[in-house]
């Protein structure tokens, strides 16, 4: 089946499997908008179908409609986002000379497992089209329990440059032009991935870089064709010259040194969201140094006993011997630092993570906090934000009448701490309510939060 095959069967499917939405009044609730504004006591939020519907002090709310929901003592805001992820459910053959293997039930084991953790958007920023797209078809059949999957199918970028192993490669754009459209055919990305970044940092390589005036032509190409663009940078000249060339967010911060102050106010100035991703250099360090951390409910419930295994012997012992680790550990504050730096300045960051698990995002919001930022900087960085990166706030990211309704209700406030965001008491995607019982977690069988009517 080709992809284009496929993604006509999932739109047929979403129309056979629609069911109706039950409505929902939250009583009472303490709301937590998402866009910054200030928390807001005794409030009562209807949802009606998949959106919401009302935001009202319960004071004066009236009648309530459908089930209704006890918020006393709770917190309401919107479901998390991480805007960069890579979705497991892929690995390379054992020889690494034959076509990679795909694996399903990996890669829904990990969403359901963001399900878990209250992300209700992930955005896949480069995968195997055979994996990612596969799932965000599923997903958006109603096939499988998942939060919201926006992708890229494959990157591109410029022949032996960042990610060429999993990439369609343009070195003219002339030439070259029918691979692009290939690929927004037949993959229809949500947002298009371009790497542009030459290494030679860290204990990287040197490698080619992406001609600047190619970059530019491409990201115009498909902002003319309606897809947003994301650009891989580690650096701030290059950050620069991808701004420069067009693109509409970045994939990192700036990792590789301290920022200047002129970029800090280009970046306020512009307003070009980019991802946060800390845990992702963190990881390294964390596991040599704290293997611990892999008790963490969310860990246990979410990775099998076998990962977690595997990852306190055989990946802790490897990376304890990788001068990469170390590197990475030197850099994070300083990248902490990039990210405090913009955001007070009025720069625009969405949480990300680099990696495939709901944990690490409640990981990288600690980080955060860690950096020197606010815990409400941090759940409007976490969602809102992330719903501006994909040019969406229109429609999702935050507790306002009309939005989506992709909601999270907590058992204590996570404006006091930033870790309460794992104190769930339900998870709502689109209207409906988990059941955690149903998910396919990869640590068993979970159960049930908010319990059935």
């Amino acid at each position: 089946m080709t992809l284009k095959t496929l993604f006509c069967t999932a739109a047929l499917l979403a129309g056979l499997t629609s069911t109706a939405h039950a409505a929902y009044t939250i009583e009472h609730v303490t709301v937590i908008e998402g866009t910054g504004a200030a928390a807001r006591a005794d409030m009562t939020v209807v949802v009606d179908g998949e959106r919401i519907a009302r935001v009202t002090p319960s004071a004066v709310a009236g009648a309530p409609q459908g089930q209704v929901i006890d918020g006393r003592g709770k917190y309401l805001m919107p479901g998390l986002m991480d805007v960069h992820i890579h979705l497991a459910g892929w690995k390379w053959d054992a020889r690494h000379d034959g076509p990679p293997v795909i694996d399903h039930a990996a890669a829904e084991a990990a969403l359901a497992g963001y399900l878990y953790d209250g992300f209700t958007t992930v955005v896949d920023v480069g995968n195997l089209p055979e994996n990612s797209l596969y799932e965000r078809g599923l997903e958006r059949a109603g096939k499988i329990p998942s939060p919201r999957i926006f992708a890229t199918g494959n990157l591109i970028t410029y022949p032996g440059s960042h990610g060429d192993a999993m990439a369609i490669r343009i070195s003219d754009f002339e030439k070259d032009k029918a691979l692009l459209d290939r690929h927004i055919a037949e993959q229809q990305p949500d947002i298009l991935k371009l790497t542009y970044d030459e290494e030679g940092w860290g204990a990287r390589p040197m490698i080619t870089l992406m001609p600047p005036a190619l970059l530019h032509q491409i990201i115009q190409y498909y902002n003319e064709h309606g897809i947003r663009t994301t650009v891989h940078v580690s650096n701030e000249r290059r950050s620069l010259e991808a701004i420069y060339a067009g693109a509409d967010t970045l994939a990192h911060p700036v990792i590789q040194g301290p920022v200047s102050d002129s970029f800090v106010r280009l970046m306020a100035a512009k307003k070009i969201p980019f991802a946060t991703t800390l845990t992702i250099g963190e990881n390294y360090s964390r596991l040599a140094e704290h293997p611990e951390f892999l008790d963490e409910p969310d860990y246990v419930a979410t990775f099998s006993s076998a990962e977690r295994a595997e990852m306190r012997t055989h990946t802790r012992a490897a990376w304890l011997a990788r001068p990469w680790t170390w590197w990475m550990k030197l850099m994070t504050p300083i990248c902490e630092e990039n990210i405090r730096k913009i955001v007070a300045a009025g720069g625009v960051a969405a949480l990300g993570t680099d990696q495939s698990s709901g944990p690490a995002g409640h990981r990288e919001m600690e980080l955060l906090v860690q950096a020197g930022l606010t815990p409400a900087q941090v759940i409007r960085i976490a969602t809102h934000n992330g719903a501006v990166f994909l040019g969406k706030a229109e429609d999702m990211g935050s507790v306002e009448e009309g939005k989506l309704a992709d909601l999270l209700l907590l058992n204590a406030d996570p404006l006091k701490d930033i870790d309460n965001t794992k104190a769930i008491a339900l998870v709502m995607k689109g209207g409906r309510i988990v059941d955690e019982s149903t998910l396919p977690l990869a640590g068993g069988p979970a159960r049930r939060r908010f319990p059935a009517r």
